[in-house]
């Protein structure tokens, strides 16, 4: 009697563990995302200031290697501004009116940005609907870091202040607008992503992200202007610009993983 009653408790938690991991799993995900998009650099000194902040979108292809990974490629749309009016870093070059020089515009910019990255994520859970993976969870943070570019069209040009020599202000008559962009408008260069976020699974194939990301670029050119204390900066992400995301995204999954194969 014992022996029956232990071979129909094995069977029945058997049983239920097959039908616990009934749903698919899915190898690939495509969707989009809508998002701000912040100038960080040498025109803004918040990280998450309203008056920098542009919309922006973005569309995505994550490839899922397990619960607990994917590698996820974007390609973004978006643009940064920034000017030098009411910052608390005064520049001799750029009227930031902290220290009013009536004869100098405020040095403005609004320039179109794109940005592809690569970026590899990690789960902080398994991801998924609890019904595919045995212990997944349908809501996980996650945090990224990979490899991305940045383009960048500087529609005023750009130039790079530490190869003009420094004005001299004798008088009234000095102070004129901010220096001539002469430099080429479009700039190119790479970017280091990191990004905290989270991840809902709202159905077995629809899921639902919340993130923060930060790109720190290569260059001090985003706002058109490099160097602007007239002192050439030298190292990786040195008085470089950065430029950060907060987005939702919606993607959905596809290309499901055979159930019977070996090692799929």
């Amino acid at each position: 009697m014992k022996l029956r009653s232990l071979i129909t408790t094995t069977i029945l938690f058997s049983c239920s563990g097959i039908m616990a991991q009934d749903d698919p799993e899915y190898r690939m995900e495509f969707g989009a995302g809508l998002g701000l998009t912040t100038y960080e650099g040498d025109f803004n000194g918040a990280i998450l200031s309203g008056k920098n902040t542009s919309p922006s979108g973005s569309i995505m292809l994550r490839r899922v290697m397990n619960p607990r990974s994917a590698l996820r490629f974007a390609l973004g749309l978006g643009s940064i501004k920034g000017s030098s009016k009411n910052i608390s870093t005064y520049y001799p070059d750029f009227n930031t009116e902290k220290y009013a020089e009536s004869a100098r515009e405020p040095y403005e910019f609004k320039n179109t940005l794109v940005d592809f990255n690569a970026l590899y994520e990690y789960n902080f859970f398994p991801y998924g609907t609890g019904r595919d993976y045995r212990g997944a969870k349908r809501l996980t943070p996650f945090i990224g870091v990979g490899l991305g570019f940045t383009y960048v069209n500087c529609k005023n040009g750009t130039i790079d202040m530490s190869a003009v020599p420094a004005r001299i202000v004798k008088s009234s008559s000095d102070l004129f607008g901010s220096p001539e962009m002469t430099g080429s408008s479009g700039m190119f260069t790479a970017n280091l992503p990191i990004a905290f976020g989270v991840k809902y699974k709202v159905a077995d194939r629809v899921n639902l992200g919340l993130e923060w990301m930060m790109h720190f670029t290569l260059s001090d050119k985003l706002d058109g202007v490099k160097d602007p204390y007239h002192i050439s900066s030298t190292g990786i992400f040195k008085n470089t610009d950065c430029y950060s995301n907060l987005q939702i995204s919606l993607t959905y999954s596809f290309w499901e993983k055979c159930r019977t194969c070996f090692k799929d």
